[in-house]
């Protein structure tokens, strides 16, 4: 599995329509997505899966440059359904279907996955690749490498019960060393604080590239992500990639903490079964470290002026060679996730060189 940050041949989002996800009607979210695939079309070719439904309003919406595929979806969150694209030995790009079951929560009150778990298959057909049907339960967001043979998720999420509640974490990490070639996974232990996706690795922390890792960090003794930020400080800089050097580990300040408004909670539709909460006071999972490395920026989420400035400093000198674009992301926050989370890269294939 290359890292994020190696050449892509292009980019996939997913339209958002859902009203228990989005608030009126999820307008304010698809305003917020255009601007994340516009500033990503600039570096690199996008895709956007849309319904039937809402092709025409998407149509008249993104730029011309983005191709549109039909495709129906529960969710927005690309990254999490949709597949992770790998290359073989022969430099040929595949495509891994994890098994996707709503966060744990499709048989709860989130929503139902039927079409979601059916999102990889779906894309790996457009983009006419091979696919390898993995036997766990994962989500893209819960898995960062190097492109190096090392991986760094959480224990939060991928021990949850309601993931793989039937495997071991031995079994669990066979299948990662299995299905991306990761020889080295280095176990975070919690999440990001009321995370939906149980704590999801996206959003605390990733590679810039072999060997540097961004952390989202607070200094705030107050903020019980605190305890959480120092935890996983101290696991990544104990830890050993899989080409045995130390990790460097460079800290992205937080953002205060977001809360939804009661004006944000009343435009969720709650009159379906499947609503998630989304209660006026509720913590809304903010990190910086929820960006898109595209091939010539990064998209990073923006949410206070008093935070903005200082963490995209510390995101453009991990990433000298790239321009990074702050993009105002508080509607995609509301839905649960930000721009990682809406976005997923296809990777260049790469070049085999005949001995």
């Amino acid at each position: 599995m290359p890292g994020e940050f190696e050449r892509h041949d292009g980019t996939w989002i997913v339209w958002p329509e859902s009203g228990t996800n989005w608030r009126d009607g999820a307008r304010p979210a698809q305003r917020a997505f255009v601007e994340v695939a516009r500033a990503i079309a600039a570096s690199e070719e996008v895709s956007v899966g849309v319904s039937e439904r809402q092709w025409e309003n998407a149509r008249v919406a993104l730029p011309d440059d983005v191709r549109l595929v039909e495709l129906t979806t529960n969710s927005s969150w690309v990254r999490d359904h949709g597949p992770t694209f790998v290359i073989d030995a022969h430099g040929r790009r595949r495509g891994v279907d994890w098994r996707f079951n709503g966060y744990g929560l499709a048989r709860e009150r989130y929503y139902s996955a039927t079409h979601d778990d059916a999102v990889a298959r779906k894309i790996l057909e457009y983009e006419r690749l091979d696919r390898y049907k993995a036997p766990i339960v994962l989500e893209g967001g819960s898995i960062h490498v190097d492109g190096e043979g090392t991986m760094i998720t959480t224990e939060d999420c991928l021990l949850n019960p309601n993931r793989n509640g039937d495997l071991t974490r031995l079994q669990i990490e066979t299948a990662l060393r299995a299905y991306t070639a990761s020889e080295v996974v280095i176990w975070l232990g919690r999440g990001a604080i009321d995370d939906i996706t149980s704590g999801h690795v996206d959003n605390l922390c990733c590679f810039a590239r072999p060997g540097v890792v961004l952390l989202a960090w607070t200094d705030d003794p107050g903020d019980p992500m605190s305890d959480v930020c120092l935890d996983a400080r101290r696991r990544l800089e104990a830890a050993t990639d899989a080409r045995g050097r130390s990790l460097e580990v460079r800290l992205v300040p937080m953002p205060p903490a977001q809360y939804r408004t009661s004006d944000e909670a009343a435009g969720v539709d709650r009159a379906a079964e499947s609503t998630l909460s989304a209660a006026a006071g509720d913590r809304l999972t903010a990190t910086y470290v929820n960006f898109y490395i595209a091939n010539d920026l990064i998209a990073v989420p923006l949410f206070d002026e008093r935070t903005d400035e200082a963490a995209l400093e510390v995101i453009a000198e991990a990433f000298p060679d790239r321009r990074v674009v702050g993009l105002p992301s508080r509607e995609i926050l509301l839905g649960g996730g930000n721009i990682h989370c809406i976005t997923q890269q296809v990777p260049a294939p790469a070049r085999v060189v005949s001995a």
